[in-house]
């Protein structure tokens, strides 16, 4: 009867298509909006084993990918609360209780690599203050995770300037991304990255922004035949911790999931070039186009970003305003 029941127990959560871990002391589950097979879900690959190899199996760790246990913008209460030990968000999630944190989607203003870098740098003059203040919802954050530009999707043609935004639906990912195409002359819809793919097909919206990398892992290529690369946000996740659960972990053990953590956070940074490349390469193999708009057509919307930056700063509040200043110089 035990064998019967454990059996069952296993199938359940094969089931249910997690990770499973085996046997351990403690057992640390991670909810994920993507699929396993997007590079987040093999960055969390990679962090699970390094982290039960170096606690000799001391800790397990069980990844529940494509939203089966929470959507996107359910992570951070779920976290919080301790529904669940740890969990996968974008850092836009984290608006409601923090604006400051969308800094990061103010537009072109992270506009290179090195930019980026300086700013999710760890304890950097930007990040440092934003894990902090993610530290008042109940959550530690372990690392963060790169998820490159952000892209434009369309249907029938690129969007060459705001001009061909005017009067049409975007999906958005972000508060500050909605100001961005209201600016521009589009209304925006905030819809979860796993309900992406149906938006498109039903015609919900008709623009999508998201990062190339999930134009791969969700096949948006069936459903959406053009990317306008703009890069005028740095998309960001975030892989947070209860921090009551933390706290309860021994200091070895602690340890461990940082090293794991950071070892999984530099990977995922230094490879996100070669993600993304491989990622417009599949792009057009499945038949999309791919559109680099000119420096005149950039400037075009660059023009419409001053209304975005002055309510952030309106509503960000002391720590936006800071934010803002270091980021930009202003």
């Amino acid at each position: 009867m035990k064998r019967i029941l454990c059996a069952a127990g296993l199938a359940a959560t094969l089931a249910l298509g997690a990770v499973p871990a085996q046997a351990a002391d403690v057992t640390m589950r991670i909810s994920l909006q993507l699929p396993l097979k997007s590079h987040l879900g093999q960055n969390l690959l990679m962090f699970k084993e390094e982290v039960e190899k170096t606690t000799n199996g001391e800790v397990a760790v069980e990844i529940y990918d494509s939203a089966q246990l929470y959507k996107d913008k359910e992570v951070p209460a779920a976290v919080g609360s301790g529904a669940i030990e740890a969990g996968v968000a974008s850092l836009t999630r984290y608006v409601g209780d923090i604006p400051a944190v969308d800094i990061f989607y103010q537009p072109f203003v992270f506009d290179s690599e090195e930019k980026v870098r300086a700013a999710v740098a760890k304890g950097s003059p930007i990040r440092g203050p934003i894990d902090e203040a993610i530290a008042g919802t109940g959550a530690t954050v372990l690392w963060w995770q790169a998820y490159g530009g952000a892209i434009m999707l369309s249907k029938g043609g690129p969007l060459k300037t705001p001009a061909d935004m005017e009067g049409k639906k975007v999906r958005v990912f972000g508060k500050t991304l909605g100001d961005f195409v209201t600016a521009a002359g589009g209304a925006p819809t905030l819809i979860s990255g796993s309900e992406q793919y149906l938006a498109y097909q039903r015609g919900t919206v008709d623009i999508g922004m998201t990062g190339v990398s999930g134009v791969k892992s969700r096949k948006l290529w069936e459903v959406m035949d053009t990317i306008t690369i703009t890069n005028h946000a740095d998309i960001e996740f975030i892989v947070v911790m209860n921090t009551e659960f933390w706290n309860g972990l021994s200091d070895a053990h602690k340890s461990a999931i940082e090293a794991a953590a950071m070892k999984a956070e530099a990977h995922v940074r230094n490879k996100m070039s070669e993600i993304e490349a491989e990622a417009y390469a599949a792009a057009e193999e499945n038949g999309m186009t791919v559109y680099t708009p000119n420096a005149e057509e950039l400037a075009a919307w660059r023009a419409v970003a001053q209304p975005v930056y002055d309510e952030y700063k309106e509503k960000a509040g002391e720590l936006g305003q800071t934010l803002f200043s270091v980021a930009t110089g202003m």
